[in-house]
């Protein structure tokens, strides 16, 4: 981090000059903020990430864990270290459209997130969810996913409340790992 050891009041600063501020830079913010990743309309065939994530790796899609119907991973731009999603491979929008083995499995994929995140990171609690629709919050509203964001006592600090930034102190690639070993326990 830097600091200005100046005492000048009126330093003109220009690009990469020191100034005294810190700053915490979260460029991967940005990508989210401009749509990257989002689909270009409501079809499984209009760029829906979470349709093509199960073509990757599990290393290239932050992919935790496959099941029959659902699957579990990294949240791209996490609200918390370890925040993960349960998906269903089917594109569907809305949590009525799911069949029962599909709601079963999301339900059991979400207690298995719950105790790997708990094993991995100890996590204290948890904020567990849906957006069902835009209007509710829903960053890709066409495409069913439940969070499930681990939560430490002391966790939320002045950084996203003034500064609108969070500070993650790993990288999703040793997330994914870390918490793919737990799950597989």
């Amino acid at each position: 981090m830097l600091r200005n050891m100046t005492s000048e009041p009126e330093q003109q600063i220009g690009v990469g000059t020191q100034d005294a501020f810190q700053r915490l830079w979260t460029p991967h913010r940005m990508a989210y903020i401009q749509g990257e990743n989002k689909p270009s309309g409501p079809g499984a065939d209009d760029g829906c990430p979470f349709c093509t994530i199960p073509a990757k790796s599990d290393e290239d899609g932050l992919v935790v864990a496959r099941g029959e119907r659902v699957y579990a991973v990294l949240n791209l731009y996490p609200y918390n270290g370890g925040h993960l999603m349960v998906v269903p491979f089917r594109h569907v929008a809305d949590y009525t459209e799911l069949d029962g083995a599909e709601t079963a499995e999301l339900a059991e994929f979400t207690k298995r997130a719950m105790t790997a995140l708990r094993t991995a990171s100890g996590a204290h609690g948890f904020n567990i969810g849906m957006n069902q629709g835009g209007v509710a919050g829903a960053g890709i509203a066409a495409h069913l996913h439940q969070h499930v964001v681990p939560r430490w006592g002391g966790d939320t600090n002045f950084m996203p409340v003034v500064a609108h930034t969070k500070v993650l102190p790993q990288l999703l690639a040793d997330t994914r790992a870390m918490l793919a070993a737990a799950w597989a326990a």
